[in-house]
């Protein structure tokens, strides 16, 4: 049997929710097969398995979050069904290890047991290896080890030899099993009140310890918090219990004498999106800055390239596109605006310039905000920026995005005028220090020449991390923007 764990999933990422199983148990997979598709903070993507043989169990469930180097997938890689008979029981007892061995980080009464006399031993796999890779994660015929964790039982040393005395003794002793379950959350409600996990009967399907287990194991001891003692609706001898009941249940207080209708986890993009701003109100000082500017021209600017466009059967450059070229000639006169601030190991502070801007955008998908980022972007015309734009919000919202397409930005634009916004205080997309919101354009009574008239009115808003720069320098972005909005020709033509 070989247990294959969630890989490394790149930029940083710990877990991921997983959407749906595309194997089942029993079936025959081979080596690059996906078995199963899981949402990152980032996108959604394909695990495909290193391995090929019979899936003997899938190691979750639909919606459940999964955590990197934890078991996704369990295989028989011999077809067998079961252990090979050379290993016989002694491979027995070291798989069983082997099953501990990936939740010790847990701390929770599932460590291997010292008097298993655990050696670690690099086990070749004799797969022919895998060429489909993600972010740290891969197999090929130069690298085929694999380390487990194994029992004295299981070394290959004949009887006969120093060992087979120690070998024979943890042979006739029963196998520790290692416990059934499959939450995270229940794991970690375990750890954080250090109830051991090998000693917990569970109520569950087949045995599956729950969450309603943990607490009547906290509870019977007199250490459960007020929180989980109103949700543990029933101790473990009160039969299976369902995890959705206990998170869902419609007849748990709530505030004003409402009940509660829904608990909705909150996971994969809605989870990196609450943790990047609320990360960026912790740590950035931020200041903001705004602007109204008359857009008329550049309404007209658009409209002659877009006929022009049509003439020629091409695209002409979009507002964003536009407004993005004049950011990114703002952003060279205020490179201020696109650095980063670093925390050195003594603890002193520094900010980081870079040689270029690599831009983000806001976007709205079906699963949520995501920023995708067009790099080195200041090499680019308004209209290979609209085409770079248009490619990976396309990407974004069919799902196709990649982690490193959504990572590394120094400055954002959000135009928030699509969803009707007048204007908005932007968040700082951390780490960055800035970010330019562009709200919708409406026909507003404005002075022209002293004549009041009609024009198509925007309002730009800028947030800037004051420990960056001060208001001159923000001021002096925003305007310099905001009259390039005015008088765009003039401005493309300085670009």
């Amino acid at each position: 049997m070989t247990t294959f764990d969630l890989p490394d999933l790149g930029e940083g990422l710990t877990e991921a929710t997983l959407l749906s199983w595309l194997v089942d148990e029993g079936d025959m997979i081979e080596v690059d097969q996906p078995i199963a598709e899981v949402e990152t903070a980032k996108s959604s993507i394909e695990v495909p398995s290193p391995y090929a043989g019979i899936v003997v169990r899938l190691h979750g469930a639909v919606g459940e979050t999964l955590i990197v180097d934890e078991p996704l997938i369990t295989v028989d890689t011999d077809g067998g069904g079961g252990f090979d008979d050379a290993a016989g029981p002694s491979a027995a007892a070291g798989s069983s290890a082997g099953a501990l061995s990936y939740r010790e980080e847990e701390r929770a009464g599932t460590a291997v047991p010292a008097d298993g006399g655990g050696e670690e031993t690099l086990q070749d796999t004799g797969d022919e290896g895998s060429g489909n890779v993600l972010i740290g994660y891969g197999t090929s015929a130069s690298a085929g080890a694999r380390r487990r964790r194994r029992r004295a039982g299981g070394s290959s040393q004949s009887p006969a030899g120093p060992r087979a005395g120690s070998a024979l003794a943890v042979a006739e002793r029963p196998a520790q099993k290692a416990p059934r379950v499959s939450s995270p959350l229940v794991r970690r409600l375990a750890r954080e009140h250090s109830v051991p996990l090998t000693g917990l009967t569970g109520t569950g399907p087949d045995g599956l310890i729950i969450r309603a287990d943990v607490l009547a194991a906290v509870e019977s001891r007199g250490a459960a918090p007020a929180q989980d003692q109103q949700t543990a609706q029933a101790p473990a001898s009160a039969g299976p219990v369902s995890t959705d009941s206990v998170s869902t249940s419609p007849s748990l207080p709530a505030p004003g004498g409402l009940e509660i209708r829904e608990r909705v986890a909150v996971t994969g993009i809605r989870k990196a999106v609450a943790t990047t701003l609320s990360r960026s109100r912790r740590e950035i000082p931020e200041a903001t800055v705004w602007q109204d500017v008359d857009a008329t021209e550049l309404l007209a600017l658009r409209a002659r390239l877009k006929r022009q466009a049509e003439a020629e059967g091409s695209s002409a450059p979009s507002l964003l596109a536009l407004i993005g070229r004049f950011v990114l000639a703002g952003l060279s006169r205020h490179p201020e605006l696109a650095t980063r601030v670093d925390t050195r190991e003594d603890g002193e502070q520094e900010i980081v310039h870079f040689d270029g801007v690599n831009l983000g955008f806001a976007a709205q998908t079906d699963t949520g905000l995501v920023v995708p980022v067009v790099r080195h972007a200041e090499r680019l015309s308004a209209r290979e920026l609209h085409g770079e734009i248009g490619r990976l919000v396309g990407a974004a919202r069919d799902g196709s995005i990649s982690g490193k397409e959504l990572t590394g930005g120094t400055f954002t634009v959000n135009n928030y005028g699509v969803f009707g916004s007048d204007g908005a205080t932007p968040i700082i997309n951390h780490p960055e220090v800035a970010i330019l919101g562009i709200g919708r354009i409406l026909d507003r009574p404005w002075a022209v020449d002293g004549e009041l008239t009609v024009r198509s009115i925007t309002t730009l808003t800028l947030a800037f991390d004051h420990r960056v720069c001060d208001g001159g320098t923000a001021g002096g972005f925003l305007d310099f923007v905001a009259r390039c909005v005015e008088d765009p020709t003039t401005a493309l033509a300085d670009l």
